[in-house]
């Protein structure tokens, strides 16, 4: 038997931040992985506005930006996916932060309307992930896309909190 919800469950989020909580959680939920951050790049820092799950990288949360993963696959000098961290030299050496090894890594980047890099859409594993994960990655880079979209159509991502330096 078909099941009849009406409209609430689509109707447009009110802004970013619950626009990138719904990002977060729907990514978490259709493909899994265990972290899903949205980030922004402020000077030398990769600051998180948004995580999901909620814990491991609170909204403020910061690393330099040259010791990310994120920059590797922003440059083009590391893939956008990568399911077994260990095997692709750029990040094998790379951490979340100094406590938090990563063995599997997805993410694209968030552009502004005028073709700049904003900051980046991202998911780590704990664990290494089966290969077939990379065919995750088109639906990582469509949501990239809508919350890019969103930026350029003038829902503002608010300005993060103060958080810790992950690699303090």
């Amino acid at each position: 038997m078909a099941t009849h919800r009406g409209i609430g469950d689509v109707a447009p989020w009110q802004d970013f931040a619950t626009a990138a909580h719904g990002a977060l959680e729907f990514l978490h939920q259709q493909l899994g992985w265990d972290l899903w951050a949205l980030t922004r790049v402020v000077g030398d820092r990769q600051v998180v506005l948004h995580a999901h799950p909620a814990g491991p990288l609170p909204p403020g949360a910061s690393l330099p930006w040259e010791e990310s993963f994120c920059r590797l696959m922003v440059t083009g000098e590391a893939p956008r996916a990568a399911t077994v961290v260990a095997a692709v030299p750029e990040y094998a050496a790379r951490r979340l932060g100094p406590a938090a090894p990563v063995a599997a890594y997805i993410g694209v980047p968030l552009v502004t309307v005028d073709g700049r890099l904003y900051g980046t859409l991202c998911g780590f594993g704990w664990r290494a992930r089966p290969r077939s994960a990379t065919r995750d990655l088109p639906q990582v880079e469509m949501v990239a896309r809508v919350l890019s979209t969103l930026m350029a159509a003038g829902m503002t991502p608010p300005d993060p909190p103060p958080g810790p330096d992950l690699w303090a």
